[in-house]
């Protein structure tokens, strides 16, 4: 985990009410105050397990935890996406039938959830009430560390996939939670672009995979295969855990030791991403995807042109860069990108995607609903107008646009029904 600090500047009040140095089972990496975020912040790491930890002591009542694994997918059956899924269903602890759904109903949480996302698990909870706070940790890191999936099977089914038929004449068909979440997710023609995006970019490493399972390859995945995943990749050695807000941080860290990370022995788990070579020449590629069959095809493509723009996702200054030019250059109304793609009336709406959240961060310029004979004439004017702009230079009024609202964003740090606690924390890098 790598959280990007501002040197030289002075410690925060609140270190001083922390003992971390005198917790045995941890060592300090790195200690540093954050005046971005206004907080003190330490990194550490589980002497007997290695498992990573951030602390951000900040006086916000809206603490925040989470524990992640680094779970790349080594094929579309979304086995990462079943067992974010089938952990939550009982544990050593809670071994009730669904414990996040009573949680749900009677926790104080400000925020209760879990995500998979290309290359990890992330298991995150939030509350303003101390107890609250704590009983959610604890059944969070009960159930990854002690799911009930290896002693009942049937949760296995019902989460991720199963045979049935209504009747014993009847067609047998496939069903499951995860399942048909992704015959969902699936449907939409701008998710499929950017999931074939990833395919297109990344053929060598996990992001050419599903890791939300592709409805055509979850039946692949057979009960054995889901608990060797589990049993690799779910491990204090593959976890990194974050702490925010205000508590006792040296109570949770003693907690969070003798209760689970001390039960575990390190191991050598690779989990890594590779990163993808660049390639020796431009790729083309071609997708279909479903429309309705009373719909008219013409004019229902997608061109898009892409870029992996950063080898590392770690250089957050380079992200922030290209948001900034990608604002001055394309998202704003009437930026040069844009308009020359609007004036020649390529596509009915023209939209970027910039994914950083990846190990090797990828830029997309896409045209909605376009004629796909008219992709060269796509291409030509995206070039064209970036090697104008690169000759000629970019607008400064356009930049310091740019700039201004990014600073506006980051200062109010207004991220809606998310806590800033959360956010922070789910914008860390496990690479």
């Amino acid at each position: 985990m790598r959280i990007t600090y501002n040197t030289n500047a002075s410690v925060g009040a609140q270190a001083a009410n922390m003992d971390i140095q005198k917790l045995a089972a941890y060592e300090v990496i790195s200690h540093e105050f954050l005046p971005d975020v206004d907080s003190d912040s330490w990194l550490l790491r589980h002497k007997k397990t290695g498992a990573r930890i951030a602390l951000l002591p900040k006086n916000d009542n809206n603490k925040v935890f989470y524990i992640a694994f680094r779970t790349p997918p080594e094929d579309s059956t979304g086995v990462a996406h079943i067992i974010e899924h089938t952990v939550l269903c009982g544990s050593r602890d809670f071994p009730v039938k669904d414990p996040f759904i009573e949680l749900a109903k009677g926790s104080l949480n400000t925020f209760l959830n879990a995500m998979t996302y290309p290359d990890k698990t992330v298991y995150p909870v939030a509350s303003c009430n101390e107890q609250d706070f704590k009983n959610l940790m604890h059944v969070y890191l009960d159930a990854v560390f002690y799911p009930n999936i290896y002693r009942e099977q049937n949760i296995f089914r019902q989460e991720g996939w199963h045979y049935e038929a209504e009747s014993a004449d009847s067609e047998i068909t496939v069903n499951g939670v995860v399942y048909n979440e992704m015959k969902g997710a699936l449907s939409s023609a701008d998710d499929i672009l950017g999931r074939e995006i990833n395919a297109v970019l990344y053929p060598h490493t996990p992001y050419r995979h599903e890791s939300g399972g592709d409805p055509v390859n979850i039946p692949d995945l057979t009960y054995e295969n889901y608990l060797e995943f589990h049993r690799r990749y779910y491990h204090p050695s593959n976890s990194y855990i974050y702490l925010y807000g205000d508590m006792d941080m040296t109570e949770r860290l003693t907690w969070i030791d003798e209760h689970y990370l001390s039960r575990f022995n390190m191991l050598d788990i690779d989990s890594s991403i590779p990163a993808e070579p660049a390639f020796d020449a431009p790729v083309e590629a071609k997708r279909v995807y479903s429309i309705l069959p009373e719909e008219d095809p013409s004019g229902k493509s997608f061109l898009s042109w892409n870029l992996a723009v950063l080898p590392d996702s770690l250089d957050v200054g380079r992200i922030m860069a290209v948001k900034i030019l990608n604002y001055a250059l394309c998202d704003a109304e009437g930026a040069p990108v844009r308009k020359a793609l609007r004036d020649k009336g390529i596509g009915e709406d023209v939209y970027t995607i910039f994914e950083s959240g990846v190990r090797q961060p990828f830029y997309s310029i896409v045209s909605k609903y376009a004629d796909p004979a008219r992709k060269d004439e796509f291409v030509s004017t995206i070039r064209e107008t970036l090697e104008k702009i690169a000759s000629e230079g970019i607008d400064p009024r356009a930049l310091e646009a740019g700039i201004n609202l990014y600073e506006f964003r980051y200062r109010e740090a207004d991220f809606g029904s998310y806590s800033r606690g959360l956010v922070y924390g789910l914008n860390a890098r496990v690479f």
